[in-house]
């Protein structure tokens, strides 16, 4: 198998790629290696990294690809994103099936065919139930890989619209080498979002209460990541879809929607197929982009809720925000920023760093950009949009539980909604989130019955700790004593506590139930 690249690049399957560096969409630091650029949150100039060339596969590689499973899809990409020096390619391999061990379907993701072309990919079929186990299992191994490598220590800054805190706890947890501040907006969560991260007792989950909206929670982690000697000081990272090896993961989901909706591979163009991707904050709907340059024949369809920055940006060119963010049945997708567009326009612009660093920090200083022309129309051809409202979302649920026995989350809906406006006859996939369980909200709003599983259900039971965040609070001067104090906790302890048996420090202002 081989591939090739814009820039000459080329790599081998068997092993890791023979040449892959990172670039910020900024331009304003040197290149790294898939290490750098996975314990970096946002890159030094306040941009994104991203592979300096995108690997391009013939539609010989697709074909052979089509008969792999999602988690040899995923093993085949990572390959061609982290060199073999870096991650000799059996120990990726491991790495990789270490982190779908403890996913509760044999194929890792699962395809529903339900009626009149509704095809519906659960991603969702990991410990906390949303598609980001499946980015963040990986993840955390990687990270976990390098750090025993190396002796080192980092701390994890992660803010959550209500899936990423969760999942991202759940691929650190006890791990002696890391330590883990997660920032949850306060009432925009549903009840057990915050369940499944505040009930994770363990000395390097942190987990605060802040009463602000997603948006608002980014705020203090960009400001301490800004920081630069600070940033350094203690190992800072992110586990957001800043980081690019949760985007690389996430490119899997596309080649695997293709390849089980594609009618036939035996014919010249290869089909196209239509991925309808609920998006909030960006990083899937780019994974996408980032499959759409590697060859693979998708259409890709951005749906979000009523927060419809994506929605508006694609059909008008406005990129600016709204006055406020709207509180949806879909939370996780109540976001105004969604930071990884950078990615997508950085893609489409031809690598122009120059022009995206001038456009996003004219964005930062007004929250209001208009793309220029020639860049609108290459993202309106790279993608299609559509927004639902709460009550599209409902209808949507709705009708798919009448037409299939199925529940959908309300983010999958979001989707759905799109397929139910849409004239039959294109082949299509629908990424799906989450599962419906995690939103009895929205369920029963929409006169369903929720259906729990058991360890959903045992939340409620379960002990809690969270520290509060409140208005008018300098948040990124709690954040800072907190990291500083827990840095001198570890120092002082050593190596001495036993892991089983011992709390962490609870500290000044912690909420215990």
């Amino acid at each position: 198998m081989s591939t090739s690249a814009k820039g000459g690049w080329a790599a081998s399957g068997g092993g890791g790629s023979a040449s892959m560096e990172y670039v910020s969409t900024r331009g304003g630091t040197g290149t790294v290696d898939f290490e750098g650029a996975l314990f970096s949150g946002y890159a030094p100039d306040q941009g994104l990294f991203m592979p300096q060339h995108i690997p391009l596969l013939d539609g010989d590689t697709l074909r052979r690809w089509s008969s792999l499973s999602y988690r040899e899809l995923v093993k085949e990409l990572c390959s061609l994103f982290i060199t073999a020096e870096l991650i000799p390619r059996s120990m990726l391999n491991d790495l990789i099936d270490r982190a779908f061990s403890r996913f509760r379907h044999k194929d890792v993701v699962h395809l529903s065919r339900l009626k009149d072309g509704l095809n519906v990919l659960e991603l969702w079929h990991g410990v906390t139930y949303a598609f980001k186990d499946l980015s963040l299992s990986c993840t955390g191994q990687f990270l976990q890989y390098f750090l025993e490598k190396k002796q080192k220590h980092v701390t994890i800054l992660v803010g959550t619209s209500g899936d990423t805190g969760s999942s991202a706890i759940e691929s650190v947890r006890g791990q002696k080498n890391m330590d883990i501040f997660v920032l949850l907006p306060k009432g925009f969560c549903t009840q057990i979002q915050e369940l499944q991260m505040t009930t994770v007792i363990e000395d390097n989950v942190h987990v605060f209460a802040a009463h602000g909206n997603s948006d608002e929670i980014d705020e203090p982690i960009k400001e301490l990541f800004a920081d630069v000697d600070f940033a350094r000081k203690y190992n800072l990272m992110s586990l957001n879809s800043v980081n690019w090896s949760r985007i690389m993961v996430q490119i899997a989901h596309h080649f695997y929607a293709y390849f089980q909706c594609a009618p036939s591979l035996d014919t010249t163009p290869l089909p196209v197929v239509e991925i309808v991707v609920p998006t909030g904050g960006g990083g899937n709907i780019t994974a996408g982009c980032i499959a759409q340059k590697m060859g693979l024949p998708i259409r890709l369809v951005a749906a979000v809720n009523s927060n419809d920055i994506i929605h508006r940006t694609v059909q008008h060119g406005d990129f600016s925000l709204s006055e406020s963010v709207k509180a949806t049945l879909a939370s996780a997708m109540d976001i105004q920023e969604p930071y990884n567009v950078e990615r997508i326009l950085w893609l489409l612009s031809g690598s122009d760093s120059c022009l995206i660093k001038t456009l996003m920090e004219r964005f930062s200083a007004s929250k209001s950009l208009t793309l220029p022309e020639d860049l609108h129309r290459k993202l309106s051809e790279t993608l299609r949009s559509c927004s639902a409202s709460d009550e599209d979302i409902v209808r949507a649920m709705q009708r798919c539980w009448e037409e299939n026995h199925y529940l959908l989350c309300p983010h999958s809906a979001v989707a759905a909604h799109y397929h139910y406006s849409q004239p039959d006859g294109v082949p299509r996939c629908y990424l799906a989130p989450a599962s419906a369980a995690k939103f009895q909200d929205a369920l029963l709003r929409a006169g369903l019955v929720p259906q729990l599983p058991p360890e959903i259900t045992a939340l409620t039971a379960m002990e809690t700790r969270s520290t509060p965040l409140d208005r008018g609070q300098d948040w990124a001067q709690a954040l800072r004593g907190w990291i500083e104090a827990m840095a001198q906790w570890r120092e002082a302890r050593g190596h001495c506590l036993a892991a089983s048996g011992q709390q962490g420090i609870t500290g000044q202002g912690v909420t215990q139930t």
